[in-house]
């Protein structure tokens, strides 16, 4: 239960800094930012795990799945895609890529589509 109060906390938090700087920033400038910025800082929290010690479990549940994840889930795929050039899958890294910029296109595109013909 712990485990979900942390994430959910996390999320809010999250959540709450996106809409800020959709507040603060316009359109496609404020998704570019939050992106990097989530990027910027999962890399900070995955390379202190690895290199500085381990992150405790609440501690990475909260920022890493929790805020993290509420501002941004761009970071989680770039950390992904990263894994898997550095265990030299290239293939794999590649087709994730290219799998997760086109069926996330598609998806949206499909949706909008849906509601049109209902609508």
């Amino acid at each position: 239960m712990m485990n979900w109060l942390l994430v959910l906390a996390g999320g809010a938090l999250g959540a709450g800094l996106r809409y800020g700087a959709s507040q603060l920033l316009a359109g496609p400038v404020a998704t570019l930012v939050v992106n990097v910025l989530g990027c910027l800082g999962i890399g900070v929290l995955a390379g202190y795990g690895v290199h500085l010690g381990t992150l405790g479990t609440n501690f990475r549940l909260f920022l890493l799945v929790g805020v993290l994840g509420g501002f941004t889930t761009f970071s989680a795929f770039a950390l992904d895609t990263l894994l898997l050039l550095e265990r030299g899958e290239l293939l794999t890294a590649g087709l994730y890529v290219a799998a997760s910029v086109g069926l996330s296109f598609l998806a949206v595109f499909a949706g909008l589509w849906l509601v049109k013909a209902v609508a």
